[in-house]
């Protein structure tokens, strides 16, 4: 029997702020799937809308993804009746990269102003957070990850040019590519969040080949700066039994540990990784060949 997805709308105001909860799924349930239920059980899409938070829980490492667009007002990161907490890091520690116009954020009274790219962490423990746009007519678009965290680290803004780059692939097989390491081992430090972004080289369209899975961690990957009437052609699912999920700039996707976590795109696009789990060692992977993908 499938195991059968909870989806819940929960609106809150002033921000109208839309939670959606997506539970696990096995892998041999999964084999299954036909397109409508991949994108229901996996898919976050229409998160970018102006004036609201817009945020997905998923039961994958008990992770939280969204975003954050303000526009014409300020917007205020509540808590919500799931996470039975008094604010929303009370037990949680949170990523922000903004992949949109400049903007600022507030975290506990302190303001921190984040240009396309940049990252701020947010710590345990951090009761008030807002977030304000420098100028409606290019806003920031704040995407969030959250996961569950047992020791708190302080509020640590890093920019784009400051963070760890590497990188990778090659033109000729079309996986070009540079990693930006934000939140991890040997950067901001964090309880169990790794977070970072990869921008592909010209010419190139692969952004993770060869595939792999970490059975010690989940990874959602966010993707963005993709032109509205092109397309990411996201690979998921065992090695050795694909399925693949159709994409659009600014939605995001939920990758199992079991699952791998590649695509292709049709024109050119970066993307947001974020993890959580047991592991932060951002090389902890298990390759799979090519010649070994079904």
């Amino acid at each position: 029997m499938l195991n059968r997805t909870i989806v819940k709308t929960i609106i809150y105001l002033p921000n109208i702020t839309v939670l959606k909860v997506l539970n696990s799924v096995h892998p041999a349930d999964f084999k299954g799937y036909d397109t409508a239920l991949i994108r229901e059980r996996f898919l976050a899409d229409g998160l970018v809308q102006a004036d609201q938070i817009n945020l997905v829980y998923t039961h994958h490492d008990r992770m939280i993804l969204g975003i954050a667009n303000p526009v014409n007002h300020d917007l205020a990161l509540g808590t919500y009746p799931i996470l039975r907490a008094g604010y929303f890091l009370e037990r949680r520690e949170l990523g922000i990269i903004n992949v949109g116009g400049e903007g600022e954020i507030s975290a506990d009274g302190k303001v921190h102003t984040l240009g396309k790219l940049d990252c701020l962490y947010l710590g345990k423990g951090t009761k008030g957070v807002s977030f304000k746009a420098k100028g409606a007519a290019n806003p920031p678009v704040f995407y969030l990850v959250s996961a569950p965290a047992h020791v708190n680290y302080p509020t640590t803004l890093m920019t784009h040019a400051a963070a760890v780059k590497v990188t990778l692939g090659d033109a000729a097989t079309a996986n070009h590519r540079t990693i930006n390491k934000y939140i991890h081992a040997q950067g901001i430090k964090s309880c169990q969040l790794v977070m970072g972004l990869t921008i592909l080289h010209s010419g190139s369209v692969w952004n993770t080949m060869p595939a792999h899975v970490h059975d010690r961690r989940m990874e959602a990957y966010f993707y963005f700066d993709l032109p509205q009437d092109q397309r990411v052609f996201h690979f998921m699912g065992e090695g050795t039994e694909t399925r693949h999920i159709v994409m659009g700039n600014h939605e995001a996707v939920i990758s199992p540990p079991w699952s791998i976590h590649s695509g292709a795109g049709t024109a050119s696009y970066s993307f947001i990784w974020g993890m959580g789990g047991e592991n932060q060692d951002y090389t902890d992977m298990d390759p799979i060949a090519l010649t070994d993908i079904r």
